[in-house]
């Protein structure tokens, strides 16, 4: 097994812990929504603020890393950026938890695609965020944070699509789907893409501690 593969393993690992515990957060906070019949509304509000700041720190992140380590222009950098951003916050804040949805077949379950259905927010965001790294290249936003940000936007488009309070069972499932929502996409921009990116990779670990 190369080097890099071994540092993939083991930064994925060593993310597990505080993954759980965010999950564990976001489980308690759609219990408390749905008990208290917190209109839709308001998950909705939530989803729409979270999501388009996730993709514009993400933006920010990619394009910035690969501004600094990787040998391409503005052009291949734009490209980067966007693709990196809108397809890593996408794949966590609506892909995997409409997977739960639908696994569950939640009364409002729906697959909101925040670069086509709100294009003119989304996609103006993930530029910014691009534009920004070209001007000033930002490559360390805290792993805690990205987590957390991740979580609240998955969780929102799930109780947006929630009927009633789940049972035990289905919370479980839910915390499954929130977990991977988070754990995959964020350490895959947080872990992987710097290791892909830097030209030191077999010098230094990228770790980004909570």
């Amino acid at each position: 097994m190369s080097t890099t593969s071994r540092t993939i393993i083991r930064e994925l690992r060593s993310h597990v812990p505080f993954t759980a515990l965010g999950t564990l957060t976001g489980v308690v906070v759609m219990v408390v929504i749905l008990k208290t019949n917190v209109p839709r509304s308001i998950s909705e509000g939530l989803f729409w603020t979270f999501h388009p700041v996730h993709v514009f720190l993400s933006a920010l992140v990619t394009a910035g890393m690969y501004r600094l380590h990787g040998k391409g222009g503005v052009w291949r950098t734009l490209l980067v950026g966007y693709v990196g951003a809108i397809g890593i916050a996408t794949l966590s804040d609506s892909i995997i938890p409409y997977l739960g949805e639908w696994l569950l077949n939640m009364p409002h379950k729906d697959i909101h695609l925040g670069f086509i259905e709100k294009w003119w927010l989304v996609n103006p965001l993930a530029v910014a965020g691009i534009a920004l790294a070209c001007v000033r290249p930002m490559t360390k936003f805290p792993h805690a944070g990205h987590v957390l940000l991740s979580t609240w936007a998955s969780l929102f488009h799930i109780t947006m699509a929630a009927g009633e309070t789940p049972s035990a069972s289905m919370g479980l499932v839910i915390g499954g789907f929130l977990f991977l929502a988070v754990w995959v996409p964020c350490c895959t921009s947080d872990i992987i893409f710097p290791l892909l990116f830097s030209r030191t990779t077999h010098h230094e670990s990228p770790h980004h501690k909570p």
